[in-house]
């Protein structure tokens, strides 16, 4: 089940990405977020409600409330980063957020087995081929390398916190509701704070453009909540190492939805890559 539910985060995060990363074509970024994080809200809340869910608060919940601030925090920093670029280099070291929770199952006292120390191996550099690096060209800002590196820092802490943050599952409906909602205050104070430097809140067609986009920002909003949800089963089920590992795969289903839908070519080394991360999750899962 450990691997069944990692690579359904896998799915779920990698699909997320690709709708959110469209979307962005549109609608400002931040918005992008502000705005499919409260439509979760709105449906966990109900969630929540229908289940009692709230019997259930307790400490814990704290986790919940860091994996909420962090995780803007990280995807704002990735988002400057891709600004500053070049993208070819900012995607492949954003991947490496998977070493937080890794770290953190080998601490915990996970130990894979030969075959499974092969695959995760596979898998991480599959991963970040899948990113398309670039190998060559000109000289990477420092600022984009920093920036990205808290990024990556901060999606592999958001997976670690999120799989503390909860022992049962009406106890994971509360936590994902309570980092959704420090997700929209955290995100709409940076929103507030681009408006008031100048920045937009709105895409060029206002609100009638928010309001046809509600359906994809819904989706994204939920398949982020979903994948979360599913990755901290994983981790309550099985080795946190293995359930990071796989979960990690997300920009691999990302450059393939690419590639399928947009007909972006994929470069020889995501090509690559892809294999290598397919290979490595068939030796995990059959290790």
């Amino acid at each position: 089940m450990t691997a069944a539910f990692a690579l359904a985060t896998a799915l779920l995060w990698g699909f997320a990405d690709f709708g959110g990363g469209l979307l962005t074509r549109r609608v400002p970024a931040l918005t992008v977020v502000v705005v499919s994080q409260c439509l979760a809200v709105v449906v966990l809340g109900a969630v929540v409600v229908a289940t009692t869910a709230w019997t259930e608060a307790g400490p814990e919940l704290w986790f919940a409330v860091a994996a909420g601030v962090v995780g803007p925090a990280a995807m704002l920093a990735f988002y400057k980063a891709l600004a500053l670029g070049p993208m070819g280099v900012v995607s492949p070291l954003g991947s490496l957020g998977v070493v937080v929770p890794v770290t953190v199952g080998l601490l915990l006292g996970d130990r894979p087995g030969l075959l499974q120390v092969g695959g995760i191996a596979a898998a991480v550099v599959g991963i970040v081929l899948a990113g398309g690096p670039e190998l060559r060209g000109a000289p990477v800002r420092r600022q984009a390398v920093l920036l990205t590196l808290f990024a990556a820092f901060g999606f592999g802490a958001v997976m670690a916190l999120i799989a503390e943050a909860s022992t049962t599952l009406t106890g994971l409906f509360l936590a994902l509701f309570v980092q959704r909602v420090t997700n929209v205050a955290v995100g709409g104070g940076a929103l507030y704070l681009s408006v008031r430097r100048g920045g937009r809140a709105l895409p060029a067609g206002g609100f009638r453009v928010i309001r046809g986009a509600l359906p994809a920002l819904a989706f994204v909003g939920l398949a982020d909540v979903a994948a979360n949800g599913t990755y901290a089963l994983a981790a309550q089920r099985g080795p946190v190492l293995v359930a990071a590992v796989l979960a990690s795969l997300y920009p691999v289903v990302t450059a393939l939805a690419a590639f399928g839908v947009l007909r972006e070519r994929l470069r020889a080394i995501q090509a690559a890559g892809a294999g290598l991360a397919l290979v490595g999750t068939v030796l995990i899962a059959g290790g």
